[in-house]
């Protein structure tokens, strides 16, 4: 299990797995650094969705687009608690996954736009790209449809021996889906290393979970096939890591699937046209006012006194920046040739 022992020495190097933001025993330095690391992560997902959604309402991006705006906490902190070969999947909200995979936003933005440098070389879009280097296995349009690839993903690992862990995301939608039930009882029976990311913005693609499932736990989902789960604050980075590590280190160790059910929330529609009007706007001005995951990273650190003010700007107006330079790339760069329409097809 050579591979299994690197992934132990990476995650003590890189906080993941010991004592992190907020463990007992861990300094102030180090706090300081791995939250601000975290914050820039979050942000950079943010500032890239919102030049996103400009980008859509100028007629740059075509299809569908949906964006990932106060979900951020999710996938930054699940990316916290993996190590070096582990591997992630998603569904159509899929491109806060990709920067935090690590993928460039040059690339993933080109990629919206059409363009030949894109990451699907401008054929995919939005819901359709992929990184084998970032072990980042797509975005996938049809609903529900990663969780029997990431539960594959998970059984080509056992099979290996090589010591990796599938993160399979889908949304609180998605979970009513059969194919999610048939993964599920795959998984336990064979003891696969996946853990299964729920990701409850509360509203799928515009119905409230209140009024689309019997029951609305969604941590406890596996309970027929005798799978743990556990309801997390998806809103806290902090809480999202932790529980992350835990279940990472569960699939590991050779026990089995498990269902973190996080609660989030979107601030915008299911997609770039949604209108969203199944609920208030006061009802999104409380979450973003009260439970925003950037601005509460934000204020741990400044109520610490981890950063300044001043830092902070400079933090933003370089990711500013760096989003900047992606979409004038991504609006610049050429499109596919005409020729490529028959390229990289499967007859």
């Amino acid at each position: 299990m050579a591979g299994a022992e690197a992934r132990a020495a990476n995650d003590r190097s890189n906080g993941s797995g010991a004592a992190g933001a907020g463990s007992p025993g861990s300094n102030n330095q180090a706090n300081a650094a791995f939250l601000t690391k975290l914050y820039k992560d979050m942000l950079l997902i943010r500032r890239f969705e919102e030049k996103a959604g400009q980008l859509y309402g100028m007629g740059l991006i075509g299809g569908f687009c949906h964006l990932y705006i106060g979900q951020e906490a999710v996938v930054v902190g699940m990316q916290a608690a993996i190590g070096e070969g582990d591997q992630l999947i998603t569904s159509y909200r899929d491109h806060g996954h990709m920067l935090a995979a690590g993928m460039d936003p040059g690339g993933v933005m080109a990629e919206l736009t059409g363009r030949s440098t894109g990451y699907s070389h401008g054929k995919g879009g939005s819901m359709h790209m992929f990184s084998r280097e970032k072990n980042f296995f797509g975005g996938h349009g049809i609903v529900g449809a990663s969780v029997p690839i990431g539960t594959g993903l998970a059984f080509a690992d056992q099979y290996k021996g090589n010591g990796n862990v599938s993160l399979t995301y889908f949304g609180d939608g998605a979970a009513n889906q059969g194919q999610v039930f048939e993964s599920f009882n795959m998984a336990q029976l064979w003891k696969l290393p996946v853990v299964y990311v729920i990701e409850n913005n509360q509203y799928a693609m515009g119905t409230s979970i209140a009024r689309a499932s019997a029951t609305t736990d969604l941590s406890k989902r596996g309970a027929s096939f005798d799978i743990q789960g556990e309801r997390v604050d998806g809103m806290d980075v902090r809480a999202v890591k932790d529980a992350g590590e835990r279940a990472v280190k569960r699939a590991r160790a050779g026990e089995g699937p498990f269902i973190l059910e996080m609660m989030t929330y979107r601030y915008r529609g299911h997609s770039m046209s949604d209108p969203a009007k199944y609920r208030s706007r006061e009802e999104v001005e409380k979450v973003r006012n009260e439970h925003d995951p950037i601005e509460m990273v934000r204020h741990r650190m400044l109520d610490n006194k981890w950063i300044g003010e001043d830092e902070l700007k400079a933090i933003d107006a370089k990711i500013r920046d760096t989003i900047n330079e992606a979409a004038e790339f991504a609006t610049n760069d050429p499109e596919p040739d005409p020729s490529a329409l028959y390229t990289d097809i499967v007859r």
